[in-house]
């Protein structure tokens, strides 16, 4: 009986998976949510056959959980800036931007 649910709800996590890739394009989440459920398929082996084979994969299954949440919540290492802005180092109007003075156009620059 335990077996039976246990092997439902690792499909269940499979497919849940995929359809989440599928409807929303999220693969981070899809992983997330796999693994999530995948935990809960791994505890209830445990639960059922608590031997030490079901032990050492509910411990693999969460130190996989784990260590792959924790590289999903790493920002992407592209998404900072390459390098600094081009008009950075000769923007002419910034005093004037920190003072609040009108530049030559006689418009605020603030």
């Amino acid at each position: 009986m335990m077996e039976a649910l246990v092997t439902a709800v690792t499909t269940l996590a499979l497919v849940t998976g995929v359809v989440i890739v599928l409807s929303t394009g999220a693969l981070r989440s899809a992983v997330r949510v796999l693994l999530d459920l995948l935990t809960a398929a791994g505890l209830l082996r445990l639960a059922g056959d608590p031997g030490w084979n079901g032990l050492a994969g509910a411990v693999a299954i969460i130190a996989l959980r784990q260590l792959l949440g924790a590289a999903l919540s790493a920002p992407p290492p592209w998404s900072g800036r390459q390098s600094p802005a081009s008009c950075a180092g000769d923007d002419h109007h910034l005093p004037l931007a920190v003072r609040g003075e009108t530049g030559e156009s006689g418009r605020i620059t603030t």
